[in-house]
């Protein structure tokens, strides 16, 4: 009876960790090569005459719009099947989108597939992540979490590595190729996702008579996640540009900077979601804004290589990995009301998308009429994240 027992439960962690694969892989899918392969294409498409430069920046934009509308979706996906066929066909959905794109039949049939696969991007970053964590032990989940969005920081660095070797083959040949990595980790996936009446784990007894959680520090977390998807900008968008034209390095400094970047996105999630499992999700999230404001306003304030390396690091490892922190911030408030956390996410995830977009566009234009001031930008993406901690002290001061 006893080795029965230690099997079964060895069985059980095995089916966690086979979840968490699950969900890395669609992260990777999903986000990671789904939205940012395309920044290092972006010159390859214009330069192989697909589409004109006026008309290609609008396929990137695609892509968002169909993120947003996936992040909408997905729960109205989850009222009428169950979670691991959508996510099954989310991926799957990915999948073609990058064959598809291998063959540009026409301006309005790239858009479509680019806005198909933000579709599966948003629904992916929905559910893939509550679905797993409903399964995984309580003082677990910031790690599981962790490991799950690593997914999109692979992705970030695929960018700035893998898909400029597959571009030496073809533009043609590196979508399919994308395709093949994406089919493979489809398959991967497939039979990891936790059945639905498979049981969550028991929350401790120290938590049982904790008081429900007020809407306003909902509304609180909403608005700091929002308000640090302005202060992630200006170093998704801008950073390689910065160093290659603004400071004069050329691009391959500037390229540089961006496997920085990556590297620091691969590290970013895992090392979060250590945090939270030893501060708490809640403290975990104030040193992370404070974190990334130093890291974000430090080229505006100086032009040291070394400290725009930490900057380029530090930035690139919260890209990712501020999802698992609000994530499990989100579990953590309605830890006594898991049939809302889905809801809960979907909204704070359609928050970060909103102003992602809209501070994408916002700092261009000011970029533009500022006659290319790279400093103002970073300035304006550090304002945000002091907004952010702002609001989450005063949120927390008044809850006590």
């Amino acid at each position: 009876m006893r080795y029965a027992v230690l099997n079964q439960t060895e069985r059980g962690a095995f089916q966690v960790w086979r979840g968490v694969l699950a969900g890395a892989s669609a992260s990777l899918v999903g986000i990671g090569l789904a939205r940012f392969a395309y920044t290092p294409l972006l010159p390859a498409i214009i330069g192989a005459h697909w589409f004109p430069a006026s008309t290609a920046a609008y396929l990137g934009a695609a892509n968002l719009g169909g993120y947003l509308a996936g992040a909408l979706a997905a729960g109205l996906f989850a009222r009428h099947a169950r979670a691991a066929t959508i996510l099954r066909a989310m991926m799957v959905l990915a999948t073609i989108a990058f064959v598809a794109c291998a063959f540009p039949v026409s301006f309005l049939w790239f858009f479509a597939w680019r806005f198909l696969s933000g579709i599966s991007g948003g629904a992916l970053m929905v559910l893939a992540a509550p679905t797993i964590i409903a399964h995984v032990a309580p003082s677990r989940r910031g790690f599981a979490s962790g490991a799950i969005f690593t997914g999109i920081g692979l992705g970030i660095a695929a960018s700035g590595t893998i898909v400029p070797l597959l571009l030496r083959q073809g533009l043609t040949q590196t979508w399919l190729g994308l395709a093949v990595v994406s089919l493979l980790l489809t398959i991967v996936a497939w039979n990891g996702w936790p059945s639905q009446d498979a049981p969550a784990p028991a929350q401790p007894h120290e938590h049982k008579q904790a008081k429900a959680p007020s809407p306003p520090a909902l509304r609180a977390l909403f608005v700091e996640y929002a308000l640090n998807a302005v202060g992630l900008v200006p170093h998704m968008i801008f950073l390689v540009d910065f160093v290659a034209r603004g400071l004069g390095k050329g691009v391959d400094a500037g390229a540089e900077f961006w496997v920085l970047y990556g590297l620091g996105a691969i590290a970013g999630p895992l090392l979060a979601g250590h945090l939270a499992d030893r501060a708490g999700f809640g403290r975990a999230l104030r040193v992370a804004y404070l974190l990334q404001l130093i890291a974000v306003a430090l080229p505006a304030v100086s032009s040291n290589s070394g400290l725009l390396m930490v900057s380029s690091v530090m930035v690139g490892a919260f890209t990712p990995g501020i999802v698992p922190l609000v994530l499990g911030r989100v579990n953590e408030l309605l830890a006594h009301h898991p049939a809302l956390q889905k809801g809960a996410w979907s909204r704070a995830t359609t928050g970060f998308a909103v102003l992602q977009a809209l501070a994408a566009y916002g700092l261009s234009f000011l970029f533009s009429s500022s006659g290319g001031d790279y400093r103002l930008l970073f300035m304006i993406g550090a304002a945000a994240l002091a907004i952010a901690l702002a609001v989450d002290l005063f949120a927390a001061l008044k809850r006590r």
